[in-house]
């Protein structure tokens, strides 16, 4: 294992992070160890990651120090951020300052950062198709992970920008089909008829491990992923041959999702982006091209047959 380059996961015991970690942990001769950096040592999750061979190490994207320590000797790190913890871009950069601070006095050599499109390069802020959210955001926790890039860049760090996508794991939590009045399993999104680029969460790990195995190639560069481009009513369908009852796609306009309050704004605006601009978004992600970095790459159906049985119905 001292052989081993040490990437240190942020986040190993979530989706992403936990991807990665999988990744690494099941190359036992790829050359790479994992460090798994997770706040709470003890959880339960950190604790499998331990049993099957991660070093599990405490820290916290909100203190430096503990990222330095947390970094030092290790290769490189696959670092993500969470907006969804605090639904603050100002705290999302500021972690991510600490991130690319720590990577650098810790003299990393190769950084994978998670990120995604600035959906103002498409409608600037004074744009009024949708509401400015936090002074100066279309969809924060895209935006701000853009924003954050440049950290990256002015701190020197070697580092790749691993544009991910809307994972389907989204279906077992925040973005699940609930009942409607009549009882019907449904998703109410504004998406349209437009597709939507979609990828198994660990899908998005695993070819961030790829990229620290090609070396250099991709240092300073991005990589946008997805597993497959699909639109709702085929999430939909895919549902309803998982769950054995029908789910239904009812399309709502982005207004009337944003009316259900402040979160239902941020995601409002985000189906809105994902509608107006979808085969934008879809012509920067070369399926081909994410194939050859990760051939095991899932298919929706794939995703179902594997996590089928989280579906909640209730």
């Amino acid at each position: 294992m001292s052989e081993n380059k040490i990437i240190a996961v942020v986040g190993a015991t979530g989706y992403q992070g936990g991807g990665a970690a999988k990744a690494i942990l099941s190359d036992p001769y790829g050359g790479y160890a994992v460090r798994a950096l997770t706040r709470d040592v003890t959880s339960e999750r950190a604790q499998l990651l331990a049993k099957k061979g991660a070093e599990v190490v405490q820290a916290d994207n909100n203190d430096e120090e503990s990222l330095v320590r947390a970094f030092q000797g290790a290769y490189g790190a696959f670092i993500i951020t969470n907006f969804w913890e605090h639904l603050s871009a100002d705290k999302e950069l500021a972690e991510a300052r600490n991130l690319a601070n720590a990577a650098r006095k810790a003299g990393l050599k190769h950084v994978v950062w998670s990120t995604l499109e600035d959906t103002r390069d498409s409608i600037p802020v004074d744009d009024d198709r949708m509401p400015t959210l936090q002074d100066r955001y279309k969809v924060p926790h895209f935006d701000v992970k853009a924003d954050a890039e440049r950290l990256f860049r002015d701190a020197g760090v070697p580092t790749t920008f691993l544009r991910t996508a809307f994972y389907w794991e989204n279906l077992i939590n925040g973005w699940r089909a609930t009942r409607d009045a009549n009882g019907v399993l449904t998703l109410d999104w504004p998406n349209g008829e437009s597709r939507l680029a979609g990828i198994a969460a660990e899908d998005i790990g695993a070819v961030a491990y790829q990229i620290f195995k090609a070396g250099d190639e991709f240092v300073g560069k991005y990589v946008s992923v997805a597993g497959e481009f699909l639109t709702v009513h085929q999430l939909a369908e895919g549902l309803t041959r998982t769950v054995g009852e029908p789910v239904v796609y009812r399309p709502l306009s982005a207004d009337e999702y944003r009316e259900r309050g402040a979160l239902g704004v941020e995601v409002g605006n985000m189906h809105q982006y994902y509608d107006e601009f979808a085969e934008q978004f879809i012509a920067g992600r070369d399926l081909d091209e994410v194939r050859r970095l990760h051939p095991a790459l899932k298919s929706y159906e794939e995703w179902l047959r594997l996590n089928g049985h989280l579906i909640p119905t209730d």
